[in-house]
């Protein structure tokens, strides 16, 4: 997992390498500052050598300038490359979800994928900043003092290694309590946006139906699940300091005593006397060291922290796309016939009832096709096979004579344009909306799509016109108004294959009949599947399917239905006795 991600460095490599070296500088020097400020005091200051004074003045300054310049180095570079590593990092994971069939989306939640590119994101690139130097400065640090009181008293430096194990085997007991907290807060971070998804979208319904308190008492239960558990999470954190305060002070307390009597040896020519000067560096290398091991801690908690967002990262980067071309593919779409060989569909392998059962289909190119059905009959489900958003799990799909497994995906899509059930706009113009069907058509193709959508009118009633900024999600425009500028920008892919999933449901029946008339007469060599609720859409299709758990239960035109199907004829009495009231 950590390989992975270190790939996400690139460019940024040598300058992460930069920061954790000049840290080593900026920590050598500081455990040097402990040294000579003994050797100031002892053979300057208490011997009276005014000399010795000024020179090792000279040497602490010179310690220090070139420490803050270390120092300054080592978080540059630290910021540099954790910024570009994080940016490398959500951009590989943005480019991965791009290529991520249905399948795949289906299996990440839209807000945990939002919470991954973010506030996962966001942790990752704070604790591979802290990793490259404070994971360096720490080690360095308890190491360098350690060398350095060794150097100075071996007899006080046994102090440490009794203290240590304490402080450690605090901190060893701590982790696995607070890893389990931090795992189950970003799972409940991943509600929390839903959450908020789920309201800023269906703010209108929340509005209409009075249900606000609804929707802060289900924010407020997350948010406080939240800080329930940043809370139990801190409260265990902080066993760590009384450690540390305990550690520090019974350290200071042991060396004071033992330290006070090696000086007094020393006054008496002992062997192994100490001088005031040392004693004093002794208790920096205690502050040193102790405020190594909790910055040590502090890095362990991160490390601890980060744990989550870059197994849900690595999770995100590894996802193998579940669609994808075939090594030689087929790149050019002949015609717009359409296949079904004995095709079933589960939506996943574990799923015990098929989608779609034995569907058996010839559409020929050109033609135009109605499929009706109850909800839940697999309308839906049944044209997504054709742009291969999923696979059949049995049998064929065939598009142009090809299995659509051949093709070159992005050549396959580019011949089979599909307005959604659910229609979206993205914020932007509408000329920028419509030419997301074909980013090179003039001004000219855009009119003339928008008046076979019959949206042309509409467009130019705006102030702005064609130039009009649509906000995001369409929330500016109405629903049916949103439709016919989908099937506009469907239409400017002039595509092969044209799939309406329900996409006249929002307008009237004479602009519906409109748009069916400039169909027949403008696209007529495009193959055109319409899914609709109303009969008088479909009516004059020249195949029509009738959809039933499943599966094809009927096929013939208008006239052919009328007569064998039950379900067909009920459907257009009930329809035409309600247009009769």
């Amino acid at each position: 997992m950590i390989r992975r991600l270190a790939r996400c460095l690139r460019e940024y490599k040598w300058t992460a390498l930069v920061s954790p070296l000049a840290m080593i500088g900026e920590v050598a020097m500081e455990v040097t500052i402990p040294l000579v400020m003994a050797q100031l005091y002892d053979q300057g200051i208490a011997a009276g050598n005014m000399t010795i004074v000024v020179q090792k003045a000279m040497v602490l300054v010179l310690c220090a300038v070139v420490s803050l310049i270390f120092g300054v180095l080592s978080a540059t570079y630290a910021s540099k490359a954790a910024t570009g590593f994080a940016r490398n990092l959500r951009h590989d994971m943005y480019y991965r979800v791009q290529d991520f069939s249905f399948a795949n989306i289906d299996k990440f939640s839209s807000a945990s994928i939002v919470t991954r590119l973010t506030s996962d994101v966001a942790n990752l690139q704070m604790a591979f900043q802290m990793s490259i130097r404070l994971a360096i400065r720490c080690p360095m640090m308890l190491i360098l003092a350690m060398i350095s009181s060794l150097r100075i008293s071996p007899r006080l430096t046994t102090v440490y290694l009794v203290a240590i194990p304490l402080l450690a085997a605090t901190l060893v007991c701590i982790v696995p309590f607070v890893f389990r907290i931090f795992d189950r807060v970003f799972q409940t971070y991943d509600r929390l946006n839903n959450v908020v998804q789920e309201n800023v979208h269906g703010v209108r319904v929340v509005k209409s139906f009075v249900r606000e308190d609804k929707e802060v008492d289900k924010f407020a239960g997350v948010s406080q699940a939240i800080y329930r558990d940043f809370c139990k999470a801190e409260h265990i954190l902080a066993l760590s300091n009384p450690a540390m305060q305990f550690c520090v002070y019974g350290c200071t307390l042991a060396i004071s005593w033992i330290g006070a009597h090696l000086v007094v040896a020393s006054g008496n020519n002992g062997a192994l006397g100490l001088t005031t000067g040392e004693l004093s560096s002794m208790f920096t290398y205690t502050t040193q060291i102790f405020m190594a091991l909790m910055m040590l801690s502090m890095v362990f908690v991160m490390m601890i922290m980060a744990r989550a967002p870059m197994r849900r990262c690595y999770e995100l980067l590894v996802e193998e796309p579940s669609l994808v071309s075939p090594e030689n593919p087929v790149r050019e779409v002949k015609d717009g016939s359409i296949d079904f060989e004995n095709v079933s569909f589960r939506y996943s392998a574990k799923a015990k009832h098929r989608a779609l059962k034995e569907v058996d289909l010839h559409i020929p190119s050109g033609a135009t096709v109605g499929i009706l059905g109850s909800t839940g009959s697999s309308k839906t489900t049944l044209v997504q096979l054709i742009p291969r958003l999923y696979d059949a799990t049995e049998g064929t799909v065939k598009v142009g004579g090809v299995d659509v497994k051949d093709y070159d995906l992005e050549v396959l899509r580019d011949n089979v344009a599909m307005v959604l059930q659910k229609n979206t706009l993205f914020s932007g113009t509408i000329k920028e909306n419509l030419r997301w069907g074909n980013p090179n058509a003039t001004d000219e193709e855009l009119v003339h799509a928008c008046r076979l959508a019959c949206a042309d009118d509409f467009i130019r009633s705006f102030p702005g016109g064609y130039d009009t900024h649509i906000e995001q999600g369409g929330s500016n425009v109405s629903g049916g108004q949103k439709q016919r500028l989908c099937i506009a920008r469907a239409l400017l892919k002039k595509p092969k294959i044209l799939i309406l999933d329900d996409s006249t449901s929002a307008v009237d029946t004479h602009t519906d009949s409109l748009i069916r008339k400039a169909f027949r007469e403008e696209i007529p060599g495009t193959t055109k599947l319409i899914i609709a609720q109303r009969i008088s859409s479909i009516q004059d299709a020249d195949i029509i399917l009738v959809m039933e758990n499943g599966k094809v239960a009927c096929v013939g035109d208008h006239e052919t239905l009328m007569r064998e199907s039950d379900f067909y004829r009920g459907i257009y009495e009930s329809q035409q006795k309600g247009s009769e009231r």
